[in-house]
């Protein structure tokens, strides 16, 4: 599958109609974003089941200032709309394909429980 770009204005329909989406937050400028491109692609191809979408960070600075995008690439993944990992530096295909291997093992059931609990900890008293 070839990559999406991702905008301001299909962000919200693409991680809530997608079972898991990778962003790769880049720039055109920035060489190790230009590194890792063929990799993304070539990891998006063997998952067609997965949207691989990139965000560049020049044309969408609102929706990389939400993510708090500081260094590219980063690298996120959602998965049943649950942020699941965010992490910047460009990855080599192997390690990429784990990522991808792992978070589509998690069971989801038990991710949001955890969210669950560590939100019911982390409320105040009496609320």
């Amino acid at each position: 599958m070839a990559t999406l770009e991702l905008t301001a204005d299909n962000f919200e329909d693409t991680i809530t109609g997608n079972e898991m989406v990778l962003i790769d937050f880049w720039a055109d400028w920035c060489g190790p974003c230009k590194s890792f491109a063929p990799t993304y692609e070539q990891v998006s191809e063997k998952n067609p089941d997965v949207v691989f979408a990139k965000c560049d960070t020049e044309a969408e600075q609102d929706l990389a200032g939400q993510f708090g995008i500081r260094s590219i690439p980063t690298l996120a993944i959602f998965r049943d709309n649950i942020l699941l990992f965010s992490q910047p530096g460009a990855l080599p295909q192997s390690a990429l394909e784990e990522i991808v291997a792992k978070v589509r093992e998690l069971d989801m059931d038990d991710v949001r429980a955890k969210i669950a609990e560590a939100e019911a900890n982390a409320a105040p008293e009496g609320t």
